[in-house]
């Protein structure tokens, strides 16, 4: 008569097995549902800077630069053809001035530049918001905004 000893051993081998890829699996969707979470809060902190700035804006009657240092507390740093920037650490606070222009330093940026609206009066700016990514830019949010320029060289 043989043993059922092997049998038995094998059989607790393989629910170990069935455990461990399903203890597996549970990690891998808590870490992938924390990426999306943190993704997530990243393009709600962008939407809510680019709002604030769009509207600051639009009270400001297109001074880019005085929206910019309203919002922030602070005047942004500008790079000629490019617009008006400010740098964010991971947690969303604004670094120093002198840190800025040197993107790998900041993981949020946020640029304002004004655009040609095409129309006499009218003036157009882009508000948008990247997180920096392993050297790469990545658009979180971004919104145009439309001032009513002063009639007879005002505003």
């Amino acid at each position: 008569m043989k043993s059922k000893a092997p049998l038995s051993l094998m059989e607790q081998m393989v629910m170990l097995l069935v455990f461990a890829l399903a203890a597996a699996l549970c990690l891998q969707t808590f870490v992938k549902s924390d990426r999306i979470s943190r993704e997530s809060e990243a393009r709600d902190r962008a939407a809510l800077l680019c709002q604030s700035v769009a509207e600051a804006v639009r009270h400001n009657g297109g001074d880019l630069e005085a929206a910019m240092t309203q919002v922030n507390g602070r005047e942004p740093f500008q790079r000629e053809g490019f617009g008006w920037f400010a740098g964010y650490d991971e947690s969303w606070v604004l670094l120093d001035e002198g840190t800025v222009d040197r993107p790998q330093h900041s993981s949020y940026t946020l640029r304002i530049m004004e655009l040609d609206s095409g129309l006499e009066g009218l003036g157009k700016a882009n508000v948008e918001a990247f997180a920096w990514n392993g050297g790469t830019m990545e658009s979180l949010f971004a919104i145009e905004v439309s001032w009513q320029k002063g009639v007879g060289g005002h505003g």
